[in-house]
């Protein structure tokens, strides 16, 4: 996963293919292609709407008050938030929640991209959501969609299945954080000295690792449009 000379020209941002496919992964090197969820494969964020609708509205801004007087780093600001939120909270609620959730995203995913996604299964690419939004709502998501893997932010949950408040990990998927694990999982799925192909596709500055380490990176949105 090195960046190549060679760039895929950029996603359009409307909602027709108008550039040329993608090119296909050399012969024996496999394919994988990363997505960022949230204004990159979805048109806009989709974790403040499930957090209000499973938890409330006036919930949701008292677990951010309380964050944020114990920090003003945006990752450890969700973090903190995030646990206030759903510690003790049965796991089984979040994951039934979750499911219910998922269904009334496909509506808002971007038909582009998701021509893109398909293009991307036809050439037999393994096809990975990588995500700060909660994998409560995008593994069944990514199951709908028949993708390999949602790679998102998950919650520990202790022996009587009840949620601890911490985030797996302890980190924000962003960033850095967002090459790790999909790293991990490349290591995990080929072998740790398999060399894959790797497309990328993010829209903002939590993406920049990720379409960093890409063969393949495009920008969406906003950021394709500066990048013409």
């Amino acid at each position: 996963m090195t960046a190549a000379d060679r760039r895929d020209p950029p996603v359009p941002d409307g909602g027709s293919r108008s550039d040329p496919a993608p090119e296909a992964a050399p012969a024996g090197r496999p394919g994988v292609a990363a997505f960022d969820f949230d204004g990159t494969l979805a048109r806009r964020d989709t974790l403040v709407p499930f957090l209000r609708q499973v938890r409330g509205t006036a919930r949701v801004a008292l677990a951010v008050a309380r964050a944020a007087a114990r920090t003003r780093d945006r990752d450890e600001l969700k973090v903190a938030a995030i646990g206030h939120l759903f510690q003790g909270v049965a796991a089984a609620d979040l994951e039934r929640w979750g499911r219910s959730y998922a269904p009334t995203l496909l509506p808002l995913l971007r038909p582009e991209m998701v021509a893109r996604l398909r293009w991307h299964q036809r050439e037999g690419h393994a096809v990975v959501i990588v995500s700060a939004s909660l994998g409560a709502y995008l593994r069944p998501l990514a199951e709908r969609l028949g993708l390999d893997a949602a790679l998102a932010v998950e919650l520990a949950a202790d022996a009587s299945g009840l949620l601890t408040g911490e985030v797996v990990g302890d980190l924000n998927n962003r960033g850095p954080e967002k090459v790790a694990r999909l790293r991990a999982w490349v290591r995990d799925r080929y072998g740790p000295a398999t060399d894959v192909e790797l497309w990328a596709y993010g829209d903002s500055a939590g993406d920049e690792a990720l379409l960093a380490a890409a063969d393949h990176p495009q920008w969406v949105g906003r950021r394709a449009r500066a990048a013409r």
